[in-house]
């Protein structure tokens, strides 16, 4: 029976990380659930652990030092479920402007053979309900801009409601992963493209988070615009190629 697990990074998420997880573990099938707290002051990670006394065997906890970054935090998930041979890993928000239902259609999708998952807001249109006219603009046409510098086929770079299967996270070669903000999502995908793997997009509607305050900045988004012309003439290496490479290099 395949094993999927669900990342959440979470920073000052009192207000939603308790409905999330009861959400999860609520749905038709089984999912784990690994939270990635950033040290939140508002105690996001004690409501983690009370829940854990309810579900000791699916519901994990790392706990962090401070804001280390998105991708650092995704990064370290996907190790730890790689080590404890999950088939499926899926990534998401806490705030629950990702959906937890289409956990169901993104790990579907995964299991009928596509590498990488991408829960996409524009691959039909535009499906963001009650964001800024501005934020939008600036996010749509962030995927434009990746998709034209850099000319991977895909609608909804910066996505980060994601399901990857495990050979996908192996083939990828994370530690040479170098973007921590939005930007990581755009690399992860890049270089899943660039290594063969079979990429799919499914349409989600996107809803601004329910409660809370969001984290998106300025300096995000610019370090995966400005990271984009990096990554267009990067040298992107599977993990296996690495490894050969260190070996031959040791002899």
């Amino acid at each position: 029976m395949n094993k999927t697990l669900v990342i959440i990074p979470t920073y000052n998420e009192k207000e939603n990380v308790a409905q999330m997880i009861e959400k999860v573990f609520s749905l038709s099938e089984e999912f784990f659930l690994l939270v990635i707290d950033d040290h939140s002051p508002d105690g996001t990670a004690e409501i983690v652990k009370g829940k854990q006394l309810k579900y000791p065997e699916r519901l994990f906890l790392i706990e962090r030092e401070g804001k280390l970054g998105l991708g650092t935090a995704y990064i370290r998930g996907f190790k730890w479920a790689l080590d404890r041979d999950f088939d499926y890993i899926c990534e998401m928000d806490c705030d629950f402007s990702h959906n937890p239902d289409d956990l169901l259609l993104l790990t579907h999708s995964a299991q009928s053979g596509n590498d990488v998952v991408v829960g996409s807001r524009y691959v039909k249109g535009v499906n963001v309900v009650n964001w800024p006219m501005s934020r939008l603009l600036l996010s749509y046409f962030a995927s434009k801009y990746v998709r034209i510098v850099t000319g991977m086929p895909l609608n909804d770079a910066t996505a980060g409601f994601v399901c990857y299967s495990r050979r996908a996270l192996q083939t990828i070669d994370l530690d040479r992963i170098r973007m921590k903000g939005y930007g990581f999502q755009i690399e992860m995908k890049y270089s899943a493209w660039r290594l063969g793997l079979k990429i799919k997009e499914e349409s989600i509607v996107f809803t601004e988070r329910r409660e809370g305050s969001s984290k998106m900045s300025g300096g995000i988004f610019g370090e995966a615009l400005f990271g984009v012309i990096k990554l267009r003439f990067a040298k992107i290496r599977s993990r296996a190629d690495r490894l050969k490479t260190h070996e031959k290099n040791l002899k």
